[in-house]
């Protein structure tokens, strides 16, 4: 079974990383108020970005490095795999090494 990590922005702006087997159930958890404590308070609003694990454990370790990141780091690694409208792809290949550290 494969699991997913994943970051969610909340209502607050601030972005949410953790782990599941079910992005689409998680979310719903989330958006709801009932996925975790945090969320509870800070219900989500957007999945911004995922990537698939084959354990639990290589998900884990995932979760865990990029949640000791600082919000730009995260960001940085979005907006490498999911570009704004208009970027270009110099810029998103420049920013592909930022959070490759």
């Amino acid at each position: 079974m494969p699991y997913f990590v994943y970051i969610i922005e909340c209502a607050n702006k601030a972005l949410y990383t953790g782990i599941t087997t079910d992005l689409k159930r998680r979310f719903g958890e989330h958006k709801k108020g009932k996925g975790c404590r945090y969320t509870a308070y800070n219900p989500a609003v957007k999945l911004r970005y995922s990537e698939k694990h084959r354990t639990r454990s290589a998900a884990a370790k995932r979760e865990a490095e990029i949640k000791g990141w600082p919000r730009a780091k995260k960001l940085s690694l979005i907006h490498c795999f999911y570009p704004a409208p208009g970027l270009e792809l110099r810029q998103v290949r420049q920013n592909a090494g930022r959070f490759q550290e």
